[in-house]
C-alpha cells in the first residue's frame, strides 16, 4: 500500500472543513477566514474562489446527487458561517444563489437529507432533498433553494452535533444533556435520548442501527434506537471528538487518545469487547474510514497520517509525515484520493495505490 503526493494547494487560513462533490471531480475546501476553493480533483487547480462568509466560514455540505427536473440543482453547495447565514451556490459557475439566515448565532453543522423518490422531483417537493442547519440552540430544515421548510423550537442548550439518518427519516440533533431524533417529514419527536453531559460527535452506522456520540466525559455512548438499546464504553484519555463508521458498519473508529481505537459492532455491539488500538504518538486528531473500501485514515496531532486495514494482523499499510497537524480527512468518492485539511492552510490530496 502507498500513499503518493497527488497535488497540493494553499489557502488564505487553517483548513475549517472539506467536502468532495458527489461525483468525486472536485473539492470544496474551507478556509476559517471565511473562502472557499473549489479544486479540481485532476491537478488541484481553482474551479473557483467562492467569498464564503463575512467573518469565517464553518462548514460545507454538498447537495447529494439525485435525479431533478431542475438542473442546476445538480452542483449545490451549502456554506455555514459565523454570520449566521446558510449561503448555497451553483459549483458549475460558481455563483452564490440564495442566503438563509438563520439567527445571530453561528451556523456550525450541516446535514443533507437525500431525496425520497428515486424519480425526478421538483425543487420544493416532500421528496426533495432537505438541509438541516444548526446554529446555537436552533434547528432549520431548508430547501434546495435555501427556502424554510421547517424551523424547529429551541434546543435547551447549545446543539454541538448533527447526523442525518441514512434511510432519510430522520435527524440527530445533540446538545449538553442528550439527543433528540427529529423527524424529517413531520417534524415531531421520534426519539429522545438523555445523556448528562457534553457530546462533541454523532455518527450513525451506514445500514442505520447505530447512533454512537464522542463524548466529553471522556467515552462513547451507543444507541440502537429501534429496540431503544443502549451500550457505554469508557477509559478514554480525552475528549472524543472524532467517529468514523466503515461502509460495512462492522467497524467504529473513535479518537480519545494516542491510539485510534476500533471497536468491533457485530452481534450484541462492542460493550465488553475489547477494542483495537492503533498506536500512534501523538494525539489522534481526524479518523476517516473510507466510502465503500476497507481502509481506516488516521492523523495525529504531530503531522502523522496513517492507513490501516483494522481486519489484518498486521494493521498498519502506509504511514506519511505530514508538515504539520490535519484538521480534515476526507476520502473521494471513489475512494482513490484522500484529501488532508492542515492547520497552515495547505490542502494535501494523495493518492491511494496498491
Amino acid at each position: 500500500m502507498q500513499l503518493t503526493k497527488h497535488w497540493a494547494a494553499t489557502l488564505d487560513d487553517y483548513v475549517i472543513d472539506l467536502a468532495w462533490s458527489p461525483e468525486g471531480a472536485q473539492l470544496a475546501a474551507a478556509s476559517a477566514a471565511g473562502p472557499v476553493s473549489l479544486l479540481a480533483t485532476s491537478d488541484g487547480a481553482p474551479r473557483h474562489e467562492l467569498p464564503g462568509h463575512l467573518g469565517g466560514t464553518n462548514c460545507v455540505a454538498w447537495k447529494p446527487a439525485q435525479p431533478t427536473t431542475e438542473a442546476a440543482l445538480s452542483s449545490i453547495l451549502a456554506t455555514g458561517g459565523q454570520d449566521g447565514a446558510v449561503k448555497l451556490w451553483d459549483a458549475t459557475t460558481g455563483q452564490h444563489t440564495a442566503t438563509a439566515v438563520i439567527g445571530k448565532a453561528w451556523v456550525e453543522h450541516l446535514a443533507w437529507r437525500p431525496s425520497l423518490d428515486p424519480q425526478p422531483v421538483t425543487l420544493n417537493s416532500p421528496a426533495a432533498p432537505l438541509l438541516a442547519v444548526a446554529a446555537g440552540r436552533d434547528l432549520v430544515l431548508l430547501n434546495p433553494d435555501a427556502s424554510v421548510r421547517h424551523r424547529f423550537k429551541p434546543a435547551p442548550k447549545t446543539i454541538t452535533a448533527l447526523a442525518a439518518e441514512p434511510a432519510g427519516g430522520c435527524f440527530a440533533v445533540a446538545y449538553f444533556g442528550g439527543v433528540v431524533l427529529w423527524d424529517a417529514d413531520d417534524f415531531g419527536a421520534q426519539k429522545e435520548f438523555a445523556y448528562a453531559n457534553g457530546i462533541h460527535a454523532l455518527v450513525w452506522s451506514p445500514d442505520g442501527r447505530w447512533l454512537v456520540s464522542g463524548n466529553q466525559d471522556p467515552s462513547v455512548h451507543l444507541w440502537i434506537p429501534e429496540q431503544d438499546i443502549e451500550l457505554h464504553m469508557s477509559g478514554y484519555e480525552t475528549k472524543v471528538k472524532h467517529l468514523s463508521f466503515d461502509h460495512g458498519s462492522r467497524w467504529l473508529a473513535t479518537s480519545g487518545g494516542r491510539d485510534a481505537c476500533i471497536w468491533d459492532c457485530t452481534g450484541a455491539g462492542p460493550e465488553g469487547r475489547e477494542p483495537t488500538m492503533l498506536p500512534h504518538t501523538a494525539p489522534v486528531c481526524a479518523v476517516a474510514f473510507q466510502n465503500s473500501h476497507g481502509l481506516l485514515a488516521t492523523a495525529s496531532q504531530d503531522g502523522v497520517v496513517q492507513l490501516w486495514s483494522p481486519e489484518r494482523r498486521q494493521a498498519l499499510r502506509a504511514t506519511i509525515k505530514m508538515p504539520v497537524a490535519a484538521t480534515r480527512l476526507a476520502w473521494s468518492p471513489d475512494d482513490r484520493y484522500l484529501a488532508i485539511g492542515s492547520e497552515k492552510g495547505v490542502v494535501y490530496v494523495l493518492k491511494s495505490e496498491g
